[in-house]
């Protein structure tokens, strides 16, 4: 029987995912997630970030290559791998990353609406058929904290993998 590995982490994609295939094809797509953890110390609030390593396959792979972006906002659910080696210096070496099994992006964010420039609104991926969940995500701006700092936003959460939720 397997044991439970399972992991759910949201956080900003650091840099620019890269994008490889296998000596067979198989598309893989990894990227570094950063996530913030905020909690009171003394008289006020500190800020603690944590790095983490994902890896997506074949068609979850090529989707991510193509929504992400440095700072793209994300949620991951998956498992957890750890490779291990021996070094150069004969010393062994280990490295956790994560194996996405699903992966959401979150809305992106703009300083001008193109409705207030006189054009149609753009889609910023070919998924314009999730655009029926717009009034859901606007709901989910709006209570979103930085939503006052921001004037619009694109109308269609991106979903990749298995489940069809927006958050």
């Amino acid at each position: 029987m397997n044991n439970l590995n399972s992991i759910l982490i949201e956080g900003n994609m650091v840099r620019d995912p890269r994008y490889s295939t296998t000596s067979r094809g198989t598309p893989l797509c990894t990227f570094s997630l950063a996530s913030n953890r905020f909690f009171r110390q003394d008289n006020g609030y500190e800020r603690e970030v944590s790095f983490f390593d994902v890896e997506t396959w074949a068609k979850l792979a090529d989707t991510c290559n193509n929504m992400g972006k440095k700072g793209r906002g994300v949620r991951v659910v998956g498992r957890l791998k750890q490779d291990r080696w021996t070094g150069t210096d004969g010393k062994p070496r280990s490295r956790i990353s994560i194996v996405a099994e699903h992966v959401e992006f979150r809305p992106e964010f703009k300083k001008e609406t193109d409705l207030e420039k006189g054009k149609e609104p753009v889609y910023s991926d070919s998924l314009a058929d999730e655009a029926s969940a717009s009034e859901e995500a606007a709901e989910v701006v709006k209570d979103y904290d930085d939503a006052a700092e921001m004037t619009e936003y694109e109308e269609t959460p991106v979903l990749a993998g298995i489940a069809e939720t927006v958050f």
